[in-house]
This record gives C-alpha cells, sequence and structure tokens, in this order.
C-alpha cells in the first residue's frame, strides 16, 4: 500500500511540472495569470508529501533495502578470526 501511494506521488509530481512547463509556454510572462506559481505550490508540497511518505516508511521498517549483495549489519565473513 505504501509503494503504491509513492508512485502515485511521483506520477502527481511528473503531472504537476508538465502542468507548470505547459501554463509558463501559454502564458508568456503575463503577470496577472499565476498558474504556473500555483503548479510551484503545488508541486513543493507534493515533493514534501512524498518525502514525509518515504521518511514514514523506512521509520517503520516497511521500506527497506533487500539487496543480495549487502550482508547486514554482521555479515558472517567479518565474524570469522584468521587463526595464526
Amino acid at each position: 500500500m505504501l509503494k503504491a501511494a509513492i508512485v502515485i506521488l511521483v506520477l502527481a509530481l511528473v503531472a504537476s511540472l508538465g502542468s507548470g512547463f505547459y501554463f509558463l509556454m501559454l502564458d508568456q510572462g503575463d503577470k496577472t495569470k499565476r498558474r504556473t506559481l500555483h503548479s510551484l505550490g503545488v508541486r513543493v508540497t507534493l515533493a514534501a508529501t512524498l518525502l514525509a511518505v518515504i521518511i514514514y516508511g523506512v521509520a517503520t521498517g516497511q521500506l527497506g533495502h533487500r539487496n543480495p549483495w549487502d550482508a547486514g549489519p554482521n555479515p558472517q565473513a567479518s565474524q570469522d578470526s584468521p587463526s595464526d
């Protein structure tokens, strides 16, 4: 469920970026239209929400790494001491 929320937030960020570019090209610096600024505000809010969701996922343990090359905090090879 958390990963789906992250994907949705990333897609919303990309859509907001596209709409901001569209408004920027359409308005061409018109001072009375503030659609580009509103799009930036939406994008910043979405990015902050995405960051909060990722921090929550890592803090609760729902998000983490499961890399096959990472043996974890106590790898087996480092526990063996060489005998002289």
